[in-house]
């Protein structure tokens, strides 16, 4: 009898812990390449319900008799696919980073093949970074809520920053580079939005800190630094997804163009483009996600040094027994 029960123990799936290993770059790029997986978008309420039930049970060792290994895995992906991993609650669909790759790749398609005309330029800047600041506010960290406010002053913020920036470059390149480089105005635009949309997107975070906790994940307290730290990654990530596809393909497109057939069938560019940038993100969307740990670390001496008042409350709070790191969960 205790062999057996022994045996089913060592065979639970351990909840609390990644199936791959997090402190090395392959073992995240398997996890977000599993929790990113765009057919989970087309799993309905009611199985994403189902599989979060399936986890709590299982977490609380009620799960139905018979319930299998791989049931619980795949419930658990549903689940971290689609729920919040701070507050539990179930993320809009357009939201979640496993809709990046379709919702990237028409976004950014439409980008690089309508930036000819200004009016073009805005449209579909604007749809972007209505797409980015909804993409923000979902992965944001929980703990940090926003006032409506906030939110209006993010999104009109980065919206405005990514117009000006791109018509700016549009204009400036015009009269300085040739047709070439107008191609990589889509590019300069969202890479200067997602340096203003992501921080103020978070900016709570910014102001009040995110929890941070010792390696047994007790709170010790809110931090600023660790806040500029996770958002920076982001940002970093955030750029890095979309650079290969805005990069390289405007190279594509120059050469085929030049090809007498390709640039008889301009019907076919657009749907050319958008396939092509959902190759990319197929594999960046995961690569981006893995640059930097999930949950992130921060060396207390850090803390010490720009946040005293914080350092002296986890002082404070582990009674002496100051952890050397703390770790927070950086949003993605």
């Amino acid at each position: 009898m205790n062999k057996l029960v022994t045996k089913d123990a060592e065979n639970r799936v351990e909840l609390d812990k990644p199936l791959w290993d997090q402190t090395t770059f392959l073992g995240r790029f398997k996890h977000f390449a599993w929790i990113t997986d765009s057919r989970t978008c087309l799993t309905s309420t009611a199985e994403l319900n189902k599989a979060k039930a399936l986890i709590e049970d299982y977490r609380a060792g009620k799960e139905p008799k018979g319930t299998t290994r791989e049931e619980v895995i795949y419930a658990r992906k549903l689940y971290e696919s689609a729920f919040h991993p701070d507050s539990g609650e179930l993320q809009n669909v357009f939201g979640r980073m496993s809709f990046q790759v379709p919702g990237g790749m028409l976004l950014t398609g439409a980008m690089l093949t309508f930036y000819r005309t200004t009016s073009a330029v805005v449209f579909w800047q604007w749809a972007n970074q209505s797409f980015n600041a909804l993409v923000n506010y979902t992965n944001r960290n929980a703990n940090s809520p926003m006032t409506v406010n906030q939110m209006l002053l993010a999104y009109v913020t980065a919206t405005t920053s990514a117009l000006v920036t791109a018509i700016g470059c549009k204009s400036v390149w015009q009269k300085s580079a040739g047709p070439f480089i107008q191609r990589y105005v889509p590019f300069a635009a969202v890479a200067a939005a997602n340096c203003v949309n992501i921080p103020l997107m978070r900016q709570n975070e910014l102001l009040r800190g995110i929890e941070v906790s010792d390696e047994n994940g007790n709170v010790v307290g809110r931090s600023r630094v660790a806040a500029v730290k996770g958002i920076s990654q982001v940002v970093l990530s955030r750029i890095t997804m979309a650079a290969p596809g805005m990069l390289i393909l405007p190279v594509i497109m120059e050469q085929l163009e030049k090809m007498p057939w390709f640039k008889r069938m301009h019907i076919l560019h657009a749907p050319f483009q958008t396939i092509a940038v959902g190759c990319f993100l197929s594999f960046m969307v995961p690569t981006a996600c893995a640059l930097f740990p999930q949950q992130c670390s921060l060396k207390v001496s850090t803390i010490e040094r720009f946040e005293d008042d914080l350092y002296q409350d986890i002082k404070a709070n582990t009674k002496g027994k100051t952890p050397q790191i703390v770790y927070f969960n950086k949003g993605l």
